[in-house]
Parts: structure tokens; C-alpha cells; sequence
């Protein structure tokens, strides 16, 4: 099983699959203008269509719900998860 790591080097204390997505999408969203100007829970901000939530974070959040689809995928035993990087 691949370690995940943080950009700096740090090893993810959560090793679930797709842990770095989750991560990511969490950054992304609370340092929107969303969460930070509005005040609002990030789980809301995605709820919401408006232009106060990158496009960024719209693309992550597709993917995170791509990387936890292929956990159910029987194929992915032979392909791989999504958005998976293996070093």
C-alpha cells in the first residue's frame, strides 16, 4: 500500500483511500471566499452554485467523488483507484 504524503513531506495521518483528495478539497474550500468572507460550513459552500467557490475546487470535488466511486469498481483490482498517485 502506497504512503501518503503532504506537499511539504509529512506523512498523512489518515491513510484512507483518497486521503489526499479529501485533504486537498478541504484546503481548497476553506480558503474560498466562501468560508472565509461568508463565513459558511465548507459542506455548504459545495451545495452552493455561486462564484464564490473556485472552479478548483468544483474539479476536486468530482474527483474525490471519482476516487471513491473506484472503491466499489471490481476493475479498479486491475487498473488502479483514480486520482491515486504511486511513488
Amino acid at each position: 500500500m502506497p504512503m501518503s504524503y503532504t506537499e511539504e513531506g509529512e506523512q498523512l495521518a489518515d491513510k484512507s483511500p483518497c486521503a489526499e483528495l479529501r485533504a486537498s478539497l478541504k484546503m481548497c474550500l476553506l480558503e474560498s471566499d466562501c468560508c472565509k468572507k461568508e463565513k459558511v460550513l465548507p459542506r455548504d459552500c459545495l451545495k452552493r452554485n455561486d462564484s464564490t467557490v473556485p472552479e478548483e475546487c468544483h474539479a476536486l470535488k468530482y474527483t474525490f467523488f471519482e476516487c471513491k466511486r473506484s472503491i466499489l469498481d471490481m476493475r479498479t483490482r486491475f487498473r488502479g483507484r483514480k486520482g491515486e498517485t504511486y511513488n
